[in-house]
């Protein structure tokens, strides 16, 4: 099968081998579809793809720094006011997949897609770093989904799928990494994997995996991701995630970045294909730009030649989506103040320690908001480097090379690491004493090196090492071609365990899918995981304790307190519980409204023309607010003075009274009221007074009342003797419609 390097929109091919129908808008991804004939899929393509940006115009803007738009996608809320405009920033970004059944993150990876992820990172299961083989079948993980052939090919095709469905490449990554990464990497390649993590020092210090080991099996490694074209990302971010003061370890991250790069560029792999994996050290409330920005500018400055990751910060977060975000945005301007090619969206549930699907999306708008927002900001400002920026940045590259030079001195890197130089909290030269300590005799796999022999053959692509070969043009030709070059070679296993598998998983949901039977989720399909946000006038103990109070007498099984915000410690407590459900919604019980059909524009028009309209609008009692009326009236905003509607506008603060007596004074058919504050159910007590005031002075017949408000509702309008009423997002054309409507019904005085 002909091997693709990379594909545009433009060019995306019809699914090979397998022939599912395109999915559609409103079709579900059949996940039993995607693992039938698996043993026959082949990925279209190897390598990984960028996306390339530029100059272009979206709606009424120029952008700097954006890519093609998608096909299809869910742009950002906002975008509304924007003629449903979604751009594209110009680099990658990563969704982290990990809740330990890969049939629902293939769910997950299209949600992922349609808000504009085009780096798909399942991370591994913990502790499949120790494994000295390849897992078969599709186990259930924990921290994380197996990596197996199955799921590999699952998720690939998958991922075909809803690259059509948005037109554009999407790439694939996980781990080789642990005691069997070779083997991995073989896998990778064979199954068109498009980016991995391969850092030899992550697998000794935080995998204790055998020094000597880890850069053997790397060096194989590194030279079958060269050949597959696999974007490798190293894993020095680690240390600032791990030491317990990282933004005391930035010296020591260049040199992680250093090691790694250097060994891979011995092997063979070029320096467009590694990636550094740089993680801004601090977070608020540490001054973490005057911290950060030094040190991103230093790790570009030296890797100039290197693409670069740019993740968010975890070591400092807890379990609130607010703080996550406002560092996520702190850390995507570090981004777009230097550079990065691709962004991480590692999301709030690294503070929950709970993968759920909605809060990855969250992170996915966050990024993509955060840098279509500052897109073209390095051209409006400069980073001043005659000043602190470059002091600080010159001390952090200058630490770095005498850690380097130490590391010569002491014999070596695997002498560095068995002095506990690494994952050190002192700021270099100074060390702490609490660094991570490998042996050199010592760790996984130790002793399992196997001296070759002298006459050493290995008929296969893609290797590495010294081959005592006959003249052929490829090692592989003596056995005909290896799995690399024919991938029908490849031996397939479904599933090795009866009862863990995902088949088995999806034999248990099927009766609930196939009745479309609804229940909530946030990391598998029909988990019924739901939270509850509370306030208590309490202490944080005493909330926390009630909240769950709450969630059992709700009837929630399994209640867990996920985070508790102090708002003062006696006045009171923001607690945030989840809990599960044991119930399904059946759709066939539910009645959904249908929605109204508005009358054309050119109808309104037609009609107001004949019969001419007029209403008194204001914004009532005490309330300020006046945007939303005036999107409702102005013509510019497409408002009912667009529709020929004469407008009598009174402006904000304006008392019952007073609009009911404009309203006589130029004799309007309608009255229409903002009211916006809801304190003290304000709201209802306008509408109600309007109403209330209108039958005293016998007018009530005579206008029709229309109340709208972010907290107002048509049902709570009409309950308060208004008749009708608009909430969050009314357009003028709806309230237009239903004021010409209601006129033809005779259901008021007309003119």
């Amino acid at each position: 099968m002909e091997q693709h390097e990379t594909i545009t929109p433009a060019e995306t091919a019809p699914i090979p081998i397998w022939s599912g129908r395109e999915l559609r808008e409103s079709d579900k991804l059949d996940v039993e579809q995607i693992l039938t004939g698996l043993e026959h899929y082949r990925p279209r393509r190897r390598g990984w793809t960028w996306r390339f940006g530029g100059g272009q115009t979206l709606g009424p803007f120029q952008y700097h720094q954006v890519t093609d738009s998608l096909q299809r996608s869910i742009p950002l809320p906002a975008a509304k006011y924007f003629g449903q405009i979604d751009p594209q920033p110009d680099c990658v970004i990563t969704a982290e997949i990990a809740s330990g059944r890969f049939e629902d993150d293939l769910r997950r990876m299209r949600m992922a897609a349609w808000h504009g992820a085009d780096h798909i990172m399942v991370i591994r299961t913990a502790g499949q770093s120790h494994f000295d083989g390849l897992l078969e079948g599709t186990p259930e993980g924990v921290g994380g989904v197996p990596i197996t052939r199955k799921q590999l090919r699952a998720t690939r095709k998958a991922l075909d799928l809803i690259e059509n469905e948005v037109g554009r490449p999407i790439n694939f990554h996980s781990y080789v990494s642990g005691v069997a990464g070779p083997e991995i990497a073989v896998l990778f390649a064979e199954e068109g994997v498009n980016g991995a993590h391969q850092d030899p020092q992550y697998n000794i210090l935080y995998r204790n995996v055998n020094m000597y080991r880890s850069f053997v099996d790397a060096a194989e490694a590194k030279c079958l991701m060269t050949w597959a074209k696999i974007l490798q990302i190293d894993g020095a971010h680690n240390a600032n995630a791990t030491a317990r003061e990282a933004w005391k370890v930035m010296p020591e991250l260049l040199v992680q970045h250093a090691i790694n790069c250097s060994f891979s560029a011995r092997v063979g792999m070029p320096e467009e294909q590694m990636a550094l994996s740089t993680v801004p050290p601090t977070a608020p409330p540490a001054p973490c730009l005057r911290i950060d920005l030094p040190y991103a500018v230093a790790l570009r400055w030296l890797f100039s030649r290197h693409r670069m990751r740019a993740q968010m910060n975890t070591r400092y977060i807890e379990a609130d989506p607010r703080e996550a975000t406002v560092t996520h945005v702190l850390n995507v301007l570090i981004s777009r103040l230097t550079t990065a090619d691709i962004q991480s969206t590692i999301t709030p549930d690294e503070g929950r320690n709970v993968p759920w699907h909605y809060n990855s999306v969250a992170a996915v708008d966050t990024a993509k908001q955060a840098l279509v927002g500052m897109d073209g900001l390095r051209e409006m400002v400069a980073l001043r480097r005659d000043g602190p920026l470059g002091a600080a940045m010159r001390e952090i590259v200058e630490r770095a090379v005498l850690f380097l030079e130490e590391i010569q001195a002491v014999g070596g890197y695997f002498a560095a690491v068995a002095g506990g130089f690494f994952v050190d909290s002192g700021l270099y030269p100074e060390r702490a004493g609490d660094g991570i300590v490998r042996h050199m005799d010592g760790g996984v796999a130790a002793g399992s090196i196997v001296p070759r022999d002298h006459d050493y053959l290995a008929p296969v692509c893609a290797h590495y090492g010294q081959n005592n070969l006959p003249d052929i043009s490829s090692p592989c030709d003596l056995i005909g071609g290896c799995t690399l070059c024919h991938p029908e070679k490849i031996v397939y296993i479904d599933e090795l365990d009866d009862e863990d598998n995902a088949a088995v998983r999806l034999a248990a949901t099927r009766q609930h899918r196939q009745a479309g039977l609804l229940r909530p989720e946030v990391q598998w399909y029909q988990d019924g995981v739901v939270t509850v946000t509370a306030f208590f006038p309490a202490a944080p103990d005493l909330a926390a304790a009630a909240a769950l109070e709450l969630a059992k007498r709700l009837n929630l099984q399994d209640p867990e307190v996920l985070q508790v915000r102090t708002m003062h410690p006696a006045e009171g407590t923001l607690v945030e519980v989840k809990g599960v459900v044991g119930f399904d919604i059946d759709p066939r019980q539910i009645v959904i409204p249908e929605k109204r059909q508005l009358l054309s524009a050119e109808q309104i028009r037609s009609q107001v023309e004949r019969q001419s309209l007029r209403i008194v609008a204001a914004t009532v009692g005490e309330d300020e607010h006046s945007v939303g009326m005036r999107e409702i009236i102005d013509i510019k905003h497409g408002g009912l003075e667009s529709f020929g509607i004469d407008c009598h506008y009174l402006g904000t603060s304006v008392s019952i009274e007073k609009v009911v007596d404009a309203a006589l004074e130029v004799d309007a058919d309608a009255i229409l009221i903002s009211t916006i504050i809801s304190h003290a159910d304000i709201h209802r007590r306008n509408m109600r007074r309007l109403h209330d005031l209108c039958l005293e002075r016998g007018v009530r017949e005579r206008f029709l009342l229309v109340a709208g408000g972010t907290q107002v509702s048509d049902e709570l309008a009409r309950s308060c003797g208004m008749d009708a009423g608009f909430g969050r997002g009314t357009k003028g054309i709806e309230v237009a419609d239903f004021l010409v409507r209601a006129r033809q019904q005779g259901n008021r005085h007309a003119h």
